[in-house]
């Protein structure tokens, strides 16, 4: 009862202050129409912000729990170190040496690329003849 109450209370000031400004300007029936819609905005407002107050608050306290819970743990924090080493640290060196008969480079099948030379072999006077040519037209 008491939250409804709370929310009751916010909706009336809502209408409260919508009447007043409303009313200046607008007739009473225009501003009290307003102001029931201002109730009902107000009311919805204080009972969504109330939902997020109470959830917030009850994640704190499970958070709260929670680190009670941790802080009770907390002095075996440090105590215990798990680690795996491989078995086979050969492998290990292995994988880290290079091999020799990937560095003679045998037959891995790369060839490097010769593109062919963008130099003409003409006549200069062939290629002044052939650019006149193609302007004419």
């Amino acid at each position: 009862m008491g939250k409804l109450r709370i929310n009751l209370m916010v909706g009336a000031l809502g209408f409260v202050v919508t009447f007043l400004f409303t009313s200046i300007n607008n007739l009473y029936m225009t501003s009290f129409i307003r102001a029931l819609f201002a109730f009902a905005i107000w009311f919805i407002l204080a009972v969504v912000f109330r939902w997020v107050i109470v959830i917030t608050t009850s994640t704190s306290h499970a958070e709260a729990d929670e680190e009670s819970a941790l802080e009770s743990t907390h002095d075996q924090r440090g105590t215990h170190f798990d680690l795996k080493l491989p078995m086979d640290s050969e492998e290990i060196n292995d994988l880290l040496k290079p091999k020799p008969e990937s560095s003679n480079g045998g037959d891995t099948g790369f060839t490097p690329l010769n593109p062919p030379k963008l130099v003409s072999a003409q006549d200069p006077e062939q290629l002044a003849k052939a650019v006149r040519h193609l302007t004419e037209k």
